[in-house]
């Protein structure tokens, strides 16, 4: 049989996968389960066909927590409506409908079939359907299982049951007619590859090269979204080599992929160039936020343009001119102005870490002040990880957190400018150097109270200054 068409349909009993689902069970949120259960018992009460669908069924299967329990059903979006008393229409044209129900929120959609693709992004409409077309127009056929929790079984018409025990990643039907269809499926073949430590299928990895020009039809959010999703999770390294093997990586980040081939100095990285150390520093990430995660991806964006060879490579203010790209790229894939913001902030101060032992007692304080610094401090951890194992400012760091626990690294002003224009000061630039100056003292511990301050200020700063 062709393993790009539809497989034939096919019941698996619950002998093979309630043992699978119970184990699952036992480590999932167990009231989400239920009520989802309890969601498909009151459609199947009511006449409705009704399963769970998606990433839920695949997740169980793997002995993975869903995060999540999607429904698919005979029921239409008004028949939902009348059998629950809290449905959100988030795509009723769709035939999508959100059910709340006892704290949860599940995805409740008709089964359908999808009419034409005309702008490689979402179908003109659909038209309601059976179980079976509505996993033939799904994506990949890991994806394309339906599980009726009511009597332990699993419907499987595309073979997913099997890509999941063979790991691999394989369009339902046709890769290149899925992947036209939604160009936003380029990406997600790659996604779940690398999350799940899928492989591709020869076929869907071809498909996925040829089309990768056109994922740029896709919107900026959407695509931002997928590479989110991958650079968090699990193997995000070996999903940025997934998104260069496939051709994405240079048409959605051109400036990433100049990286490859930028060679560095072998005795502070011995891994290689700086595409191979970024790949691994992902690789060492845990549970990583947003900002860490693209800060690593992106923390030596900057030294393709900065590379210099003299008596040995150099690349001068790589940190600064990174900065400014990472900015570039991530109003390019429309993120909030507060993330730009840390990423780049992240990204620009990697390098002062090396220096650390070397500060003062404020420099310190305020580098740990920053509300960037639990991930920068990660940050520089990986990064050390991914090249030559020096940890000792790290170690240094994480010494001076436990130090600093209970004291204040952004401490109260204890004058303001207006206590020292009521002491004489001009109003003006001094106002600032002397509330900066004071802020160090306070931080070097060598001034704490109100008093010491104000003689501290009148000492520094002489009669000389004051108004007349």
């Amino acid at each position: 049989m062709n393993r790009n068409q539809p497989h034939p349909f096919s019941i698996t009993e619950s002998a093979s996968v309630m043992p699978l689902y119970h184990a699952a069970g036992r480590a999932m949120r167990r009231s989400e389960k239920d009520v989802a259960s309890e969601l498909v018992r009151r459609l199947a009460e009511a006449g409705f066909e009704a399963y769970f669908v998606g990433g839920c069924v695949r997740d169980m299967l793997m002995g993975q927590e869903p995060l999540d329990h999607d429904i698919a059903t005979a029921a239409r979006p008004d028949q939902v409506a009348k059998l629950f008393s809290h449905v959100v229409p988030v795509g009723a044209q769709f035939g999508v409908v959100l059910v709340v129900e006892k704290g949860h929120a599940f995805q409740v959609a008709t089964f359908r079939a999808d009419l034409e693709y005309r702008d490689g992004r979402k179908p003109s409409g659909v038209r309601f359907s059976s179980a079976r077309e509505d996993v033939l127009r799904r994506d990949f056929t890991v994806n394309g299982l339906l599980y009726d929790p009511l009597r332990g079984k699993l419907l499987d018409f595309v073979g997913g049951e099997e890509d999941i025990g063979r790991r691999v990643i394989r369009t339902i039907g046709d890769p290149v007619a899925r992947f036209t269809e939604d160009k936003l499926r380029l990406l997600r073949a790659v996604r779940f590859s690398s999350t799940l430590g899928f492989g591709i299928e020869e076929g869907t990895l071809a498909a996925v090269r040829a089309l990768a020009p056109e994922i740029t039809v896709v919107s900026a959010e959407r695509i931002r979204d997928e590479i989110v999703k991958m650079l968090i999770g699990p193997r995000a390294g070996r999903g940025l080599e997934l998104l260069d093997r496939a051709r994405l990586l240079e048409v959605l980040l051109p400036e990433v992929h100049a990286m490859k081939g930028v060679a560095q100095p072998p005795g502070c990285h011995p891994e290689g160039d700086v595409f191979a150390h970024t790949t691994q520093m992902l690789d060492a990430l845990v549970e990583p936020s947003v900002v860490l995660a693209f800060a690593a991806l992106l923390h030596d964006v900057g030294k393709p343009r900065t590379i210099s060879i003299t008596d040995r490579i150099h690349f001068q203010r790589h940190q600064t001119v990174g900065a400014e790209i990472a900015r570039e790229i991530c109003a390019r894939l429309r993120f909030p102005n507060h993330l730009r913001d840390r990423i780049a902030a992240c990204v620009e101060n990697h390098m002062v870490f090396l220096d650390v032992k070397r500060m003062k007692e404020s420099t310190i304080k305020r580098l740990m002040g920053r509300p960037t610094f639990p991930d920068e401090l990660e940050l520089h951890r990986v990064d050390c990880l991914a090249s030559d194992h020096d940890l000792s400012a790290w170690e240094f760091l994480r010494g001076r957190v436990e130090a600093y626990r209970r004291e204040d690294l952004r401490p109260r002003p204890l004058v303001s400018g207006h206590d020292l224009i009521v002491i004489g000061y001009p109003e003006g630039p001094l106002l600032g150097r002397i509330l900066k100056a004071l802020e160090e003292e306070q931080l070097e511990n060598r001034v704490t109270t109100r008093d010491e301050a104000i003689r501290w200020i009148k000492s520094h700063f002489n009669g000389d200054t004051l108004c007349n």
